[in-house]
């Protein structure tokens, strides 16, 4: 087991923490579990690239504990009602669409390789800064609703169009041969 994938699995254990901080409103906290979190991020994507650490374990582990992370988060503030309805399910959708298109891609013999798109990168890096922002706000204040408002339109926007450009990929994907395993995912 390499370091950067440990790192990745003590994320993944901080999820239900996290989420347990937010739900008992010890926002403080919860806001330095998340930047915790994205600390090992940082530093387990740092150490897999400069120190030739990168395995294939790894370059599906870190996506899915992204994943984990912000659709719990979320679907939690979604619940408190401190993100729109509307926002959480785009958010889970789209994941949901993408874990799902992966999962069938190997179940008909034709896998693709997780190679993250521009627009997926600019899209997780909104949700984690609109979700850093409200957890941020929580712990010390109060988040105002014009942050909500376009905050939660930037990361609708970049969800949607980032979900539609996985689509057509593995669309394409699925209708070629299938020997392209290097699409972009």
């Amino acid at each position: 087991m390499s370091v950067p994938n440990l790192l990745t699995i003590a994320r993944i254990l901080m999820v239900p923490l996290l989420i347990w901080l937010i739900i008992s409103s010890n926002f403080r906290l919860a806001f330095a579990i998340f930047v915790a979190a994205g600390v090992t991020d940082a530093v387990d994507g740092f150490i897999a690239k400069n120190y030739d650490s990168v395995t294939e374990l790894g370059a599906y582990l870190d996506p899915l504990a992204d994943k984990l992370l912000l659709v719990s988060i979320y679907v939690t503030l979604g619940l408190q009602g401190v993100l729109p309805d509307w926002l959480v399910i785009l958010v889970v959708s789209r994941d949901v669409m993408i874990v799902g298109a992966v999962i069938l891609s190997w179940v008909v013999d034709k896998p693709v390789r997780m190679h993250p798109l521009f627009l997926s990168k600019a899209n997780t890096t909104a949700q984690i800064l609109l979700a850093a922002m409200i957890i941020g706000a929580l712990a010390f204040a109060e988040p105002h609703p014009i942050l909500i408002l376009w905050g939660s339109a930037v990361v609708g926007f970049l969800t949607v169009v980032s979900g539609a450009q996985y689509m057509v990929a593995w669309i394409a994907h699925m209708a070629g041969n299938g020997r392209n395993r290097d699409a972009s995912w």
